[in-house]
């Protein structure tokens, strides 16, 4: 890890994205390199999964732009998506009624695999939209 960059100091990314598929892989690879690049690579593989399900659900069920925000602060990884649609994430399947679903698993992966997750509507120079976001946190 880069001296000048202690794991302690709080620091936030974000990376707007198109309304293409094809953003998902930009957005998991960009958060691979940013964990790297701080010192988080033991939180990759699972932020990794958090993100593409986050990032997922706001480029398949939304239209228009959506942002991946990644941010750390005392010991906590915060993983969010921002999308364009005010309505609220669909979360009401648990994790073992999706074995025999193809769709539908994101938000179970994300409560199953984060300590803490949430959302909240957003409102921004008259755009609407949402921001659903997931904790990890560094043990």
């Amino acid at each position: 890890m880069p001296e000048n960059m202690p794991e302690n100091d709080p620091w936030e990314h974000s990376l707007y994205i198109p309304h293409d598929p094809r953003a998902v892989t930009i957005c998991r690879r960009t958060l691979r390199l940013i964990l790297t690049m701080h010192g988080l690579i033991r939180l990759v593989d699972t932020a990794e999964l958090l993100a593409t399900e986050l990032i997922s659900n706001a480029v398949r069920h939304t239209e228009g732009p959506a942002a991946l925000r990644v941010r750390w602060a005392g010991g906590v990884l915060r993983i969010g998506a921002w999308d364009a649609s005010p309505e609220p994430p669909n979360a009401s399947r648990e994790l073992a009624q999706l074995a025999e679903l193809e769709e539908g698993r994101g938000l179970a992966l994300v409560r199953a695999c984060s300590d803490l997750w949430g959302w909240q509507p957003l409102a921004r120079g008259g755009d609407r939209g949402k921001y659903v976001w997931c904790d990890l946190v560094a043990a």
